[in-house]
Parts: C-alpha cells; structure tokens; sequence
C-alpha cells in the first residue's frame, strides 16, 4: 500500500509521498514513488505512483527513456499537462494488459494510478490523477488536491485546510500532516518522506526534501500537529452538565 497527494493551490503545487510498498513483522521495504522530469525554464512535471510495482516501475521507465531522447515522445512533447496525462494513461494500460493475464491467473493485480502535474511555459499548472484504465480527473479550485493509494486518514486534514488562496509553504506542512495521519493508522505507510513544491512560474523544482522518521522537522511537526489537537479538544464547548456541577 502507499499513500500520495498532489495539491494545487493559486501559488504552486505540492507533492507528497510515502516510501513503503511493503510491511510485515519480519519485512518492510521501500521504493520512491515520486518521480521528477524537468528541463528547467521549460518544463517540469511530477509523477506519483500507487498500485502494481512492476507497472509503475516500467511506466516510470519508459516515461524517463521517452524525456531523455530529444526527439521522444510524451513529456518532452506534451504541450500541457493534460496531454502528459493522456499518454501516461495510456502507456500505463498498455503495460498493464501486457501482463494482465498471467497476474489474474496468480491472483494478482497489475493495475496502476498515478497523479502527475507540473507546468509546461504558457500553459499554467495542473495535476491530473490517473486512473487503471488510462483515463484522469483532474483537480479544481473545489478540489484543489488529489489523492492515491491509502487516502481515508489524511482526507480529514485537507478538507479542513486546503483551499485555493492556501499559502504554498502550508500547503506543503499540510501534505505533510496527511502523510503523518495515515501513517499512525496504517502499519503499509511510512517514512522516508518525499515532498516537492512548484512555485507557478519557476517551471522546475522549486523546493525538495526527503525526510526520515527521525527527521528533526517531521518530528516537529508531528509533535506540534499532536498538541494542537489537543489543546483544540480541551477548548470545545462543555455539556450543560458540567457547567452546573
């Protein structure tokens, strides 16, 4: 399992990610589900991944051979996100039906979902979730954040605080706290930490950090975002009851 958000905000992008595809009592393993393809001053995009490891591994691949030809196809090519995220869909369901068969008959899944975003010069910032099937939503001032893989626990948080005039660097620590919630809940989640912020206009990466369970800034945050909690429970109304005792 995993967990990862994208979040558009009027000053940029967020992305988040976990590292964990598997957790057991006597194993757990990372891989990196955050993916950056960027030729700064042109363009940049992000990939996050969830799903099948194999798929997701050979979509990256092929997305990454694709970017380093000049003359490749896809991001190099895509004149907006929406089309990156068309033929990332459809690269991905072509690599899962290569291999669709021979998982099924072993009880296995090859399906994939990512989310991608990023900017290509004159076209704004987008991100996109991309679904098994190779078709995308994409987020809306609304919905301003998309989500794959464990999403349930870290949703609370950015209902609560994610809008479109949220400042980007707490757009950034709010990501942060949805990845820390579903971790608490969910043993399959966890550290390292990947986060990257696009300011809109910068058409590269403008902020990257990878963060351990140990990491003084995650802990920080975990201890800050805890008290807070319960310094905002302690402070809700009282029952009539106990105003009277």
């Amino acid at each position: 399992m995993t967990y990862c958000v994208g979040v558009k905000v009027d000053a940029g992008l967020v992305f988040a990610s976990d590292s964990r595809t598997n957790a057991g009592v006597d194993h757990v393993s990372t891989y990196c589900k955050m993916h950056v393809f960027e030729r700064p001053g042109e363009r940049v995009f992000v990939v996050l991944s969830a799903g099948n490891l194999a798929t997701s591994q050979a979509v990256i691949n092929a997305l990454r051979r694709e970017f380093n030809d000049p003359a490749g196809p896809g991001l190099r090519q895509a004149h907006d996100v929406f089309e990156a995220a068309d033929h990332l869909g459809a690269l991905s369901y072509r690599l899962q039906q290569e291999h669709a068969e021979a998982l099924e008959r072993s009880g296995a899944s090859a399906e994939a979902s990512f989310i991608i975003g990023g900017e290509v010069a004159g076209a704004g910032q987008e991100i996109c979730l991309v679904y098994p099937q190779g078709n995308y939503i994409s987020a809306t001032p609304e919905t301003p954040y998309l989500q794959i893989g464990e999403t349930k626990y870290g949703k609370p948080i950015l209902d609560r605080i994610i809008a479109a005039d949220t400042a980007l660097d707490d757009a950034a620590r709010c990501a942060l706290v949805s990845l820390d919630s579903t971790i608490r809940a969910n043993i399959s989640v966890g550290p390292p930490l990947d986060l990257v912020v696009c300011r809109l206009g910068d058409l590269t990466v403008s902020r990257r950090l990878s963060l351990a369970g140990d990491s003084p800034l995650y802990l920080g945050i975990q201890q800050g975002w805890n008290e807070g909690l319960k310094r905002a429970f302690l402070e809700l109304p009282r029952f009539e009851w106990e105003l009277s005792d």
